[in-house]
């Protein structure tokens, strides 16, 4: 009998309080290796508040969070990463003094011994293992030694995607990846995700543009008010339908969804 595996990522129930107000009302949701989830709404519909509970920085109230089958307590990010979950916000938390393999590295920067016993950051090999990354994922960067504030909207988001794969992400949640990108940009930056699915990393994608959405998601599932109102498969949706459950909450009759 074949196994089942259990997803890698579960949502059980997650309510959140704002004092009086109910942020989020029993979401659950599941996503799995190698997929793409986007997570659509409205802005004040819950989506903020979720990805920030799934990343450390919020608690839940009620509801648990579940890696591959095990409930999972993060008292901040540092836990959440250390289990695999990284989070590329819009802000992508870049370093625009330091140059692209600095940015990659920061941290978590290689050490060597001079003499074999002064410690120095091996540059040159963090040079070369970002090249190799950068390389492996199809990522237009030709030098890695230009400061990041050099690099175009593009580049920016995929070296902060670039960081996340070489920290071990396992699941990463992309809010707005493309918003301030151009037509050209946005294209690699779809087909950087188009890669992550081919290594079987998880993939939540937060974005309006759901142009965007349909091209590059397997499913969407949209929250309203606070609750989860529909769950749809991306290939049985269109940009009309999508639209309508995000603004009426309610889904229309169409295509079947799975």
């Amino acid at each position: 009998m074949e196994q089942i595996h259990p997803p890698l990522l579960s949502v059980c129930e997650i309510t959140k309080y704002f004092g009086g107000i109910r942020a989020l009302d029993k979401i659950s949701l599941d996503v799995r290796e190698g997929e793409v989830v986007a997570l659509l709404g409205d802005n004040g519909a819950g989506k903020s508040t979720l990805i920030k509970i799934l990343a450390g920085a919020h608690a839940p109230d009620e509801g648990e969070i579940r890696l591959d089958g095990k409930a999972m307590l993060f008292h901040g990010p540092r836990d959440a990463m250390e289990a695999g979950i990284h989070t590329v916000f819009q802000d992508l938390s870049l370093c625009d003094n330091l140059d692209v393999s600095a940015n990659l590295f920061l941290g978590n920067e290689i050490e060597n011994k001079l003499f074999g016993f002064l410690p120095y950051f091996d540059h040159s090999r963090m040079n070369r293992e970002t090249k190799a990354l950068l390389h492996e994922l199809a990522v237009d960067i030709p030098r890695v030694d230009r400061r990041v504030k050099e690099l175009s909207g593009g580049q920016r988001q995929a070296l902060a995607i670039s960081k996340t794969v070489r920290e071990k992400s396992r699941l990463l949640i992309m809010d707005e990846p493309t918003a301030a990108l151009g037509v050209a940009q946005t294209k690699k930056v779809l087909a950087l995700v188009e890669s992550l699915k081919r290594r079987n990393l998880a993939v939540i994608y937060i974005s309006h543009n759901l142009h965007d959405v349909l091209e590059v998601s397997d499913r969407c599932i949209v929250l309203k008010n606070g609750q989860k109102v529909a769950e749809l498969t991306t290939r049985d949706s269109d940009k009309e339908r999508l639209t309508n459950v995000i603004l009426t909450g309610e889904v229309t009759a169409g295509r079947a969804c799975r």
